[in-house]
């Protein structure tokens, strides 16, 4: 699979190629912060796949909770492309950031819904996990 995305104002762009690592929506407290809301729509693609092929993000990483990520964006209009998460196999892009979001096709799984919220939804026949799965 080759996705390429960037941010909504266009300074910062990127590829990705491999086979997706997980396609998956995150309920998490955090990625509702960074949502605005709403779960966290992601695809991880593996790391030696991807490549910023224009711009340079800035990264933000908290250093006040265990084992933090660390997010990618665009220095210009601030949108959040991706998250780096120590020891994970790939890059965790934001959905909505693809040139063409309906290569998503649909999350294979709901992470952390122990911190859901009653309007979230989970599609139908979608494995839910309070956390992360073994």
């Amino acid at each position: 699979m080759k996705l390429e995305g960037g941010c909504y104002c266009g300074a910062l762009r990127y590829r990705a190629e491999g086979e997706p690592v997980m396609k998956a929506q995150c309920h998490c407290r955090e990625c509702q912060y960074i949502t605005g809301g709403s779960p966290n729509v992601l695809i991880a693609m593996p790391l030696e796949g991807f490549s910023y092929t224009k711009g340079e993000p800035k990264q933000f990483t908290r250093s006040d909770i265990p084992r933090p990520v660390t997010r990618e964006f665009c220095p210009v209009c601030g949108t959040h492309v991706l998250t780096r998460a120590k020891g994970f196999p790939g890059v965790i892009i934001k959905v909505g950031t693809l040139d063409d979001p309906s290569l998503f096709g649909g999350p294979d799984l709901a992470i952390f819904t122990k911190d859901m919220q009653s309007f979230h939804h989970i599609p139908e026949g979608v494995p839910a996990f309070e956390r992360l799965p073994e």
